[in-house]
């Protein structure tokens, strides 16, 4: 049994955590990181544990390093001091991860897909960066931010798959 199974175990209906039972509702934890890069790392892998279990987990930790990059690369998160919060909140249905950064000076928005001609016919070329958001956009089941220069808040949510 892992570290996580022991701690947080799912059963329809029911929570699982330090061997009490509790019913299912909306659970969150949040952790603050250092705004470096060796702490997107330790934030995937705070996501991971806490997501274990859950049927789309791997798009939500997708998910989370991309947010967190975007975090750190475009947002004072990423400098000097800086830092970023991470928050996992897991429900019956689904999971959502919010990344909240210091604030910078563009808002975030994925980068449109340019298409090009290129050899053998029409190929669609992505922008050397800008891509996290196109890819969140793709497996989450939705995803928003609020916020403005001070400070923003963006979150992801997953649905649950079917069984």
């Amino acid at each position: 049994m892992t570290v996580a199974e022991m701690l947080v175990t799912h059963t329809p209906g029911v929570v699982r955590m330090h061997g009490r039972e509790y019913p299912v509702g909306d659970m969150c934890w949040r952790r603050s990181f250092a705004g470096l890069p060796m702490e997107a790392r330790r934030a995937r892998d705070f996501a991971r544990f806490l997501l274990e279990g859950f049927s789309r987990a791997d798009d939500a930790v997708q998910a989370a390093a991309e947010l967190v990059a975007n975090a750190l690369q475009h947002t004072r998160s990423g400098g000097p001091g800086g830092l970023f919060v991470m928050e996992v909140r897991r429900w019956r249905g689904g999971a959502a991860l919010t990344v909240i950064d210091q604030g910078g000076p563009r808002d975030p928005a994925p980068r449109s897909v340019e298409r090009s001609e290129g050899v053998g016919g029409t190929v669609f070329d992505l922008p050397e960066s800008g891509r996290g958001l196109l890819a969140v956009s793709a497996t989450a089941s939705w995803w928003d931010w609020c916020g403005g220069p001070g400070g923003r808040t963006v979150t992801a949510v997953f649905y649950s798959l079917p069984i």
